[in-house]
């Protein structure tokens, strides 16, 4: 199964989150397929589409009465100035025929002729009058009616929340299964880098515990390659962010190069000047045990292509605790070594025939050392040796060197992504991995 976040065109689920895992590959192997309901799911429901229906029929009634209350208002308006003409009028038709034998008889016969003109506008003010209310009362029961009916639909929308709810919790129980069969995967795709902070010098490192437990999300920061013994410690990714420590560590030596790892509770770094791992324990503040690498070329013998002493690098996958360096006797091509956590003895050992200067940086994820051609812009995964075969294959997988320089690259088996210092930026790349799925006929 190809895990990613790349959108499927083909299948669209018309109910929820899905999991489809009938499907089998050519050689028997169950394949699990996960699809993602569409964002617009809670729309597709019938009593929700013929409420929202509803509600736009009302929200359109309302914008009419809207429209006609402006135009009565405006012909009430207008009907108020003629009903005040009218009794202007009245008084002067008193007045007149009080003294209509001071007056002559023409000017008498003009006004009551304007007179008679507006006396049919009596009746029509009055019935503006009464559509007026009728308008208003009208407005109101609208009102009360849009009410009702956004509090039945927030009710409504309540009850499809909950729905949706238990059909991600039925998901999450369903991915798990599934995910308990994967077996390890194989990189196929680099997307990013999301910049998480900008700080620090051009060269660096960064790290979280793919060993600690989900509640656990401390962040240590090691600034620069060297001359340096300061590890900063950050209780959560927001408060790496944000730059609020929570404790800081000084090492009892100084560190080599910027391809340090944290792995169970304790950082693994290569000491200055010399081809020795150390283990600190953060919990205790010490030293638990140190250890030469026999033969590792060390203080910019062999190292990666940008310099940095980054001779020796340590680094972590699902499989454990890995080294990658080069030595004189392998002439100066990588060589990989599998580490127990707690001794640092070698339990196994690969010679590869790429040579370490030439490589920008390198990670390992499943026992495959994956290995980029370049530390700079334009770079890509070029080589990737795969321990468990002890073979290797030439690949072609870009990834986006946004600020131009790589000085770190390692890969963390708990947040299915990669960690980088670029040029002074703490960055994320997500990978996107082919994962076989294990069934019982596998041996």
């Amino acid at each position: 199964m190809l895990m990613g976040t790349v959108a499927t065109e083909t299948i669209r689920p018309k109910e929820g989150w899905q999991v489809y895992s009938s499907a089998q590959d050519a050689d028997g192997r169950c394949i699990c397929t996960v699809v993602a309901p569409e964002q617009t799911l809670c729309s597709r429901d019938a009593k929700g589409r013929q409420l929202r229906q509803l509600l736009e029929k009302v929200q359109n009634m309302s914008q009419s009465i809207e429209v006609l209350n402006l135009r009565t208002q405006r012909d009430f308006q207008y009907i108020m100035r003629m009903e005040n003409q009218i009794k202007g009028l009245r008084s002067k038709i008193r007045q007149i025929e009080t003294e209509r034998k001071m007056l002559v008889n023409m000017n008498f016969q003009d006004l009551k002729g304007k007179m008679e003109a507006l006396q049919p506008l009596i009746p029509v003010l009055e019935q503006y009058k009464t559509d007026a209310r009728l308008v208003t009362q009208f407005k109101e029961e609208i009102r009360n009616l849009t009410a009702i009916l956004m509090a039945i639909q927030e009710e409504m929308g309540a009850y499809d929340y909950e729905e949706l709810q238990q059909k991600v919790v039925s998901l999450e129980s369903r991915l798990r299964s599934c995910m308990s069969k994967l077996a390890c995967g194989k990189l196929m795709k680099i997307t990013g880098p999301l910049t998480v902070k900008t700080s620090g010098a051009r060269f660096g490192a960064w790290m979280t515990d793919p060993q600690a437990s989900p509640q656990n999300n401390r962040v240590w920061y090691m600034d620069s390659y060297t001359n340096n013994r300061i590890v900063k410690e950050f209780k959560s990714m927001d408060d790496f962010v944000a730059g609020v420590e929570s404790r800081t560590y000084t090492l009892p030596f100084k560190w080599a190069g910027t391809n340090h790892v944290v792995y169970n509770g304790s950082l693994y770094y290569n000491k200055i000047k010399s081809n020795i791992v150390v283990r600190y324990h953060f919990e205790t503040g010490s030293v638990d045990i140190q250890r030469a690498l026999e033969s590792a070329g060390f203080h910019n013998v062999y190292p990666y292509s940008w310099g940095g002493f980054s001779d020796i690098d340590l680094m972590a996958d699902e499989l454990g605790l890995w080294a990658v360096y080069a030595t004189n006797a392998n002439a100066g091509n990588i060589v990989i070594s599998w580490l127990n956590a707690d001794t640092l003895q070698v339990l196994r050992t690969w010679n590869t025939e790429y040579s370490k200067r030439n490589a920008g940086e390198s990670f390992m994820i499943c026992g495959t050392l994956y290995i980029t051609n370049s530390h700079l812009t334009g770079a890509k995964v070029y080589y990737a040796y795969a321990t468990a075969t002890s073979t290797y294959e030439y690949t072609d997988i870009p990834f986006h060197n946004q600020y131009f320089h790589m000085s770190m690259l390692d890969y963390n088996a708990r947040e299915r992504a990669l960690y980088g210092w670029n040029n002074g930026h703490q960055v994320l790349f997500n990978v996107t991995l082919f994962h076989v799925i294990r069934t019982e006929d596998d041996s």
